[in-house]
Parts: structure tokens; C-alpha cells; sequence
């Protein structure tokens, strides 16, 4: 389809439509609101066939594909692991990673795109519902709709079956004769039966999915006792018997699927973050384009493109203004609520909102290598990082079949064989160990908080890089910062006041063409007209002009300053006219204006903090003693930074290493964890665990503070299912333990590990 065109101001003057997949307004002619909407209608529509995946899958620099997809049914760490495993087997995989809590996949391989579809298919045979991720929030309600409805059929059906069954337990076959108890009996059958067959359905496929495969998941134990309760009680019904459980197995459903519906609304709450974002990257660009403005896909956008924003709009795509003088919200970004004001030359991010005028922006970076989109990759990595505590889950979770499974059998054997009891009664405690026993609550215990954790850190302008980075964060005992850029804005600003008005008009003029540091920060402090004038810069001296048959020079002291040095070895420049001196401009890099604080946060928690710099002394004294920090060393090298880091560890100290500079990363590399600024050098953003956006130091103590409560509540849940299991267990074991209690304990083990981890959001951070 040709691409539509509109008139300047934005609007072509036809009416609006409705997307063929979402229902969201489109303009006329156009079937779908974005390139996912069309996507996923397409994926929807041959599913079964497999084969329109691969128009999902996105390019990468090496010459791999990537594939991220929303996947439904996932409801344990055994889940997770069918559904890698069966990724990894594809022919060229290189990566496979499944999340819990938001459910999405991630695939990696090496190959022709198609294979995208051999691959999705490869999940889909295990009976798991893929969606592109703009499908994210309509799949998701879609199955808790299917989950409300069973959970409406299973209730009503047990509540009526509860009427039958009070009369059954207040009396005896002597009392109300063999004929009355068959009937309500065959009564109970024809309402039970076809309840479990519906009411089960979630189960029941999910479990018939993953044997076809040869492979097994916790949908298949739920199963198997759904199933032996009421095929024994047919039995019982058919043969006159007295155990007859089809009460149980109806209310055994009801309670499984309350449960498995707060689950879903519960993680669904918790994944809303990353498909915010990503809905930002969704919809349709304006584009000058040969003359006219054209509309074309946001994830078409290309570096060099020229785009216009209107009023209201998200940007989208990181790129400079062209033109147009306006504010943007970059809370999405940075987490400051300020909105900030940009015009010619400023630098703009994807997702963020224009607010006042429109602009013409020319796109830097393609959508998928925008700031946004890094920021969504970092938070999937952090999310599924495998830390200590995820590997304990992992590990439970493969023992998890083949361990219920015998135990399950055992039960039934020992009751049957050992304790002389009914083969019904036996056959029942079984049923009970199979329902119990469930690694739900262990999978849950760590991807919920770390997906709760690294939300609320990216509301702050914080990012996790490594999926470890809460684990190792909570653990540190000391600080080390460096200077410049950390404790510092690593911006220097003009410090010297009282300027003779036309020097400081001559030099600001010559300043605005040197991108040098101190020149940039003279040019900001000039509030006024600049001076036309030539100018030229002498490499390694500074800038020259002449204007009025005079010759200016702006540059060091030892060019065209004093011969004398000055004692406060300050950061400056000098101008001169024809050779004398006649100003002097310093500066100073100022320290971030909550670093005292954010200081004394860090000891008040017990940490040991100190200062490492590769400046004077006396430079690094005053940054020391402005920030509150005791301990420093000035003139450090690279090298020694990384001795220090060594000595302190030899010693037993697990340290945080915060630093920006190209000197810092080896440093940082040595660190038990480390976090930069987003303002760092690229290798030391490489190397930092941890990102920070803004101005601000306070998020060095946000994310300590947060991790040390993250990894709290982790043990918390490890403990409480833990506990669960072990009490839960052996009572089932030695019968004493109904289906329809397991079910409830069951279902109210993974709930409770859930809102325990919501606890993490209670504390409003100021």
C-alpha cells in the first residue's frame, strides 16, 4: 500500500476509521492503526499453519534474527523449561529466554529468517498460545474471560452439587435405601462430568500439549487427579459403592481455577511496564519525504530521516531538531516530572511526549536501537537474569515431575499394600499428593520481585543490566566513588562573576565555536547577543579573532595569560587582546547537588564510603569534603584504582564501584557490582550493572535500598514455600489432607508468595 499523503500541517482532511485488529481510530484506507496491529492480525490469522512469524522477527548487526513474542499458558518454572528446551533444539539457536511474570520469549538464532516459524511452531505443538507483543493486553484479558467463565460454570455446578451431597453425608444407604443413593449419585454424574470436561479445559490442554511432546508440566499431576477422582467415582456409581468424590472433583476445579485466575491477574499487574513502553514504538511517523510529507511505519524509520512531530505526539524516534523551539516530558526516561526545553540542536529520545509547538526532528537511530527500546531490552534481561536464587527455583522445578510422580505413587502403594486400607482410599490420598505438591509457589518466588523491583526503579530513571544485579547490590558493605561525572556533573560551569560586559560578550562569541568543555560552559553563562566575528582555533592553545582591526585570544594561561602561576590552580581560561591579557574566567565542575546526602544515606545504612580520584589532592579534598566523605585518595591511577579494589576485597569487602570514565571501567570490572551514569562513556556503561539517569546521585541509594528489600522478600518466599511444602506434604501423605483442602492450600501457596512480593511497592519513595 502506498503510503498516504497529507497536507503540511499534519492532517489529510479524511475522516477516521477503525483498526481491523484492535478497533483503535485510523485513518480512512487504512485496514490496521500500526505495522504490529497488521503483524499480528496476520500471525492470528494463519496460526495454524505457523507461517507469519517471521514478518515478527527483527534483523541484527551480526547477521542473526531476533523474535519477541507474548506467550500464554505459562503457569510454572517447569513451563519455562519446556519451552527454552524446545527453542534451544532449533537449528542455529543461539539464545532462548522465556519470563515468567511477563510473559514473553525471546529467541535468538543464526539462519534464514523463516525459520522463525519452525521455531514458533516448535512452542505451539506444546500446546502454549503465541501473540506479537501489541496483542499483549487483549490476549491477556481474553484468558482470564476463559478462566471467569469456567471458574461461573465450575461454582454454579458445585453449589448445586452441594445440595446433593448434604443430604448423602446426613444418611446411610440402610436409612435412605440403595435405590435413593444411585440416583442422586448418577445426578451428581451429569452434573460433574460435563463440568470437569469444560471447567478442566485449561488444564486438561495444556497437559495433553506438552505428552504429545513427550515432555510433562504441572497441568499434568492437576490432571491426572482431576481424572482418577472422577473415573473412580463412575466407577463407584456404576458398582454401587459408597466412594463416590464427584463433589470434590467439581469443587477441586473451582478452587484451582480462583487460583490460577488471581495468578494471571496478579502477574499481569506486574509485566504492564515493558508493554507500556513498547506501545510507545508502535503507529505510524510523519516524514518529509521528496517534497511532501508521507506516513510511514515507526519501525521503518531510519537514521537520516526527517520527521515532524505535532503537538501531543510521542517522539518517535531519537534524533536532533531541525527546527522548532518546544518542551518535552522526559520523565520516561530520566523520572524528572520537569519538563525539559529543547530547540535547534537538542538531542530528543524516542516515547517521549512533545508538549507546546511542533518540531522537525532528524532521526539519529533506528526505533529498535533507540534509547527506549535499550531500556526494554534491559529490563528483560534484568527481569530473567539467572541469579542464585532463580537456579534454586530452576532446580526445583526439573526434580518436580519425576519427584511428585513417585511420591504420588508411593502414597497409593503404601496405603493399599501396607496399611491394608481400600484401594479408594488409597487412590484418594494419591489424588491429594499429586494436587498439594507444587513448584508454583518456588517459580514465582523471584521473577515476580525482580519484575516488581526493576519497575520501580525505571520510574526513577534507573535500569538494571544484569539479571544478578539486585542479588549482588543487596550484598555490598562499601562505596567507592569516583569524582568527575559521579560526585560531580563532569560539566564544568563558570564560577568567576563581575566580568567587564564587553570582554564577556567577545569571549562567549569565540566560545560558541569550540565544542571544548570550559568554551561550552563560558558560551552557556553568556545570556545575551553574541558578537559576529571570525574565528579560528589554534590546535592545542585555544580560539583567535580579530574584530576592529584588534586580535583576540581565548585560551590556557601559558598562551595568552600571565607568565605568573596562580595559587589556586583553578580550572580557567584568559582572553587576551593583541597579546595582554585583560580577563580571566574560571570554573568548576559542580558537585551533584544531592551528593551530601545521597552520602550520608550510604553510611546511615552501615556502608563504608570512600573516594577514589585521578586528580590533585587538593581538588579531590574539596569534592571530599563537600560530599561528606572522610576517606580519599587523589592522583590514582587506572591501574591503582583496580589495586584498591583487590586490597578491599582481599579483606573480605563486597564493594560498589561507581564511576563514568574510560579510567573506570577495569575498575568497575573488579567490583563486586558497579553503576555509572547514563552521561559515561560507552564501555563503562558496558561494564556498570547498573544505569542512572539524570542529575541526581540519589539513585545509588534507591537502588541499594530497593535491592536490599527485593532480596528480603525473595527469602521471605523461598521460605514460605518452603515451609509450605514440608508441612503440606507429609499431611497429604498420611491422609489427612482432602483433594478439595489441597486444592485450596495449593492454589493459596502461590497467592500468598505473590502478594508478599507486592509488599515492594507499599513504600513511596520521595
Amino acid at each position: 500500500m502506498e503510503p498516504a499523503a497529507i497536507s503540511a500541517d499534519g492532517t489529510s482532511g479524511r475522516s477516521l476509521s477503525v483498526c481491523a485488529h484492535c478497533g483503535a481510530p485510523t485513518k480512512a484506507g487504512r485496514p490496521f492503526c500500526c505495522s504490529g496491529c497488521e503483524a499480528a492480525s496476520a500471525a492470528q490469522g494463519s496460526i495454524d499453519a505457523d507461517s507469519a512469524f517471521a514478518v515478527l522477527a527483527t534483523d541484527n548487526e551480526d547477521g542473526s534474527h531476533t523474535l519477541t513474542l507474548g506467550v500464554e499458558g505459562i503457569h510454572c518454572a517447569s513451563c519455562i523449561r519446556l519451552i527454552e528446551n524446545a527453542l534451544s533444539a532449533g537449528d542455529g539457536v543461539a539464545d532462548a529466554r522465556v519470563n515468567m511474570s511477563t510473559e514473553r520469549l525471546t529467541v535468538r538464532w543464526l539462519g534464514p529468517r523463516a525459520n522463525a516459524n519452525t521455531l514458533a511452531q516448535s512452542v505451539t505443538k506444546l500446546g502454549y498460545k503465541l501473540h506479537a507483543l501489541k496483542d499483549d493486553a487483549p490476549a491477556q484479558s481474553d484468558q482470564e474471560k476463559r478462566l471467569l467463565r469456567a471458574i461461573a460454570v465450575s461454582g454454579f455446578a458445585a453449589a448445586n452439587m452441594m445440595l446433593l451431597s448434604m443430604g448423602l453425608w446426613a444418611s446411610t444407604a440402610e436409612t435412605m435405601g440403595m435405590a435413593t443413593r444411585d440416583l442422586m449419585h448418577w445426578i451428581s454424574a451429569l452434573i460433574a462430568l460435563p463440568t470437569v470436561i469444560y471447567a478442566g479445559q485449561p488444564f486438561f490442554s495444556s497437559a495433553v500439549s506438552v505428552l504429545k511432546e513427550r515432555r510433562t508440566n504441572m497441568d499434568v499431576p492437576i490432571s491426572l487427579a482431576v481424572v482418577l477422582a472422577s473415573a473412580m467415582s463412575v466407577f463407584e456409581t456404576i458398582n454401587h459403592g459408597e466412594h463416590v468424590y464427584f463433589d470434590s472433583a467439581v469443587m477441586l476445579l473451582f478452587f484451582l481455577l480462583i487460583g490460577r485466575y488471581l495468578d494471571a491477574r496478579a502477574k499481569g499487574k506486574a509485566r504492564s511496564s515493558a508493554g507500556q513502553l513498547l506501545s510507545r514504538l508502535q503507529g505510524f511517523a510523519s516524514i518529509e519525504q521528496d517534497g511532501r510529507i508521507t506516513e510511514v511505519p515507526i519501525r521503518d524509520l531510519r537514521e537520516g530521516m526527517v520527521a515532524r512531530v505535532a503537538v501531543g505526539e510521542s517522539i518517535p524516534a531519537d534524533g536532533l531538531v531541525q527546527s522548532g523551539t518546544s518542551s518535552v516530558d522526559l520523565s520516561l526516561i530520566t523520572g524528572e516530572t520537569v519538563p525539559e526545553e529543547i530547540a535547534a540542536g537538542s538531542e530528543v529520545f524516542a516515547g517521549t511526549l512533545n508538549l507546546e509547538a511542533p518540531i522537525r526532528i532528524e532521526v539519529s537511530k533506528a526505533s529498535e536501537k533507540s534509547l527506549l527500546s535499550e531500556i526494554v531490552k534491559l529490563m528483560e534481561v534484568a527481569e530473567q537474569g539467572a541469579s542464585r536464587y532463580v537456579r534454586i527455583a530452576d532446580t526445583a522445578a526439573r526434580l518436580y515431575t519425576p519427584v511428585i510422580h513417585s511420591m504420588g505413587a508411593l502414597t497409593f502403594l503404601g496405603w493399599w499394600l501396607l496399611m491394608n486400607a481400600p484401594w479408594q482410599v488409597s487412590l484418594l490420598n494419591a489424588v491429594t499428593v499429586l494436587i498439594i505438591t507444587c513448584p508454583c509457589a518456588l517459580g514465582l518466588a523471584v521473577p515476580v520481585v525482580q519484575v516488581l523491583a526493576s519497575s520501580r526503579l525505571m520510574k526513577r530513571g534507573i535500569l538494571l543490566k544484569s539479571g544478578d544485579a539486585l542479588e549482588k547490590m543487596a550484598a555490598i558493605d562499601s562505596v567507592v566513588f569516583d569524582k568527575t561525572g559521579t560526585l560531580t556533573l563532569g560539566r564544568p560551569e563558570l564560577t568567576s562573576i563581575g566580568h567587564n560586559a564587553q570582554n564577556m560578550a567577545l569571549a562567549a562569541s569565540m566560545a560558541a565555536h569550540s565544542k571544548h568543555p570550559l568554551s561550552a560552559a563560558l558560551a552557556r553563562a553568556h545570556d545575551a547577543a553574541l558578537v559576529e566575528m571570525e574565528v579560528s582555533e589554534v590546535p592545542g592553545k585555544g580560539l583567535q579573532a580579530t574584530r576592529g582591526g584588534v586580535t583576540y585570544q581565548l585560551g590556557s594561561r601559558s598562551w595568552c595569560g600571565p607568565e605568573t602561576e596562580d595559587a589556586e590552580a583553578a580550572l580557567e581560561m584568559w582572553l587576551a587582546a593583541d597579546g595582554t591579557p585583560v580577563e580571566r574566567f574560571t570554573f568548576a565542575d559542580q558537585v551533584r547537588h544531592d551528593a551530601r546526602t545521597t552520602v550520608a544515606a550510604l553510611k546511615n545504612a552501615g556502608l563504608k564510603v570512600s573516594l577514589l580520584s585521578g586528580d590533585r589532592e587538593a581538588v579531590a579534598a574539596s569534592v571530599s569534603e563537600a560530599v561528606g566523605i572522610g576517606s580519599f585518595e587523589a592522583s590514582v591511577s587506572p591501574v591503582d584504582k583496580c589495586d584498591r579494589l583487590k586490597a578491599l576485597q582481599a579483606k573480605g569487602n563486597k564493594v560498589l564501584m561507581a564511576g563514568d570514565g574510560l579510567n573506570d571501567a577495569a575498575a568497575m570490572a573488579f567490583a563486586h557490582v558497579s553503576i555509572s551514569p547514563a552521561s559515561a562513556v560507552d564501555i563503562t556503561q558496558n561494564t556498570a550493572d547498573v544505569v542512572f539517569q539524570g542529575d541526581q546521585l540519589a539513585p545509588v541509594a534507591t537502588t541499594y535500598e530497593v535491592a536490599k528489600k527485593a532480596m528480603q522478600l525473595v527469602k521471605q518466599n523461598f521460605a514460605l514455600a518452603v515451609v509450605y511444602n514440608i508441612v503440606a506434604i507429609p499431611l497429604a501423605i498420611m491422609g489427612h489432607v482432602t483433594p478439595l483442602v489441597a486444592a485450596i492450600a495449593m492454589s493459596g501457596s502461590s497467592l500468598v508468595v505473590i502478594l508478599n512480593s507486592f509488599r515492594l511497592t507499599l513504600k513511596r519513595e520521595g
